[in-house]
């Protein structure tokens, strides 16, 4: 299996490679530290899996599996993450993910994983699984859902609702945004209240089933 490696920190990306490159069937194609630089990378090298980080110098890694999978249907990407909170769990799996496993996954397992993957199962542990159909559980009908007016926001919340759906912390909407960590925990207080929404999870849905995405001037 031909596989790509999507991580900003050396020590570990040049771990997992050797690791992996040990393995009889696997192929290490390539190593990608930024979103930007992993998009380029799969277009031109096609792997079949991507190992990647969720949190990246220039974005998340929901933002590169979002443009990579446009163009790349076929790809399956993994996130291999520290992080192990619902949002970003939740957000992976919405944009494509075909698993979420966490750094400290034993290596015996991660291997097993991967085996799975090439028969088409899903890389997430029983205790993730439980969580997101917990959540799926929990969501209204569709029908049910407050309508979603443009208009009741300002411009700038727009770019802050955008920035919830890449699974974005507040701290790192704010730096995209340039604007204080205090302002975002504001912007996405009235959102909330504004949509009538308990979480950022569902400000995340409502952003996707509205056609609410990120665009190029919500980093500046």
């Amino acid at each position: 299996m031909k596989i790509m490696l999507v991580d900003d920190h050396v020590l570990f990306r040049e771990g997992l490679s050797s690791l992996l490159s040990a393995q009889p069937n696997l192929t290490i194609a390539g190593a990608a530290k930024s979103v930007n630089e992993a998009i380029q990378m799969a277009r031109k090298l096609k792997p079949e899996l991507i190992l990647m980080d969720f949190s990246l110098p220039d974005g998340t890694g929901a933002d590169a599996a979002q443009s990579i999978l446009a163009e790349l249907p076929n790809t399956k990407i993994i996130f291999l993450t520290v992080h192990d909170d619902d949002n970003r769990l939740f957000t992976a799996i919405r944009n494509g993910a075909k698993g979420y496993l966490l750094k400290n996954t034993p290596v015996d397992k991660l291997l097993t994983f991967l085996q799975g993957i090439e028969r088409g199962e899903a890389a997430i542990t029983p205790t993730m699984t439980s969580r997101v159909l917990e959540q799926f559980a929990k969501l209204e009908p569709k029908q049910t859902q407050p309508h979603l007016e443009s208009s009741d926001l300002t411009a700038r919340e727009l770019q802050v609702l955008r920035q919830l759906d890449t699974g974005a912390t507040n701290q790192e909407i704010a730096e995209r945004l340039f604007i204080s960590e205090r302002t975002v925990k504001n912007h996405v207080s009235r959102i909330l209240s504004k949509l009538n929404l308990k979480n950022r999870y569902e400000a995340a849905n409502y952003a996707r089933n509205n056609g609410i995405t990120r665009t190029s001037f919500d980093y500046r």
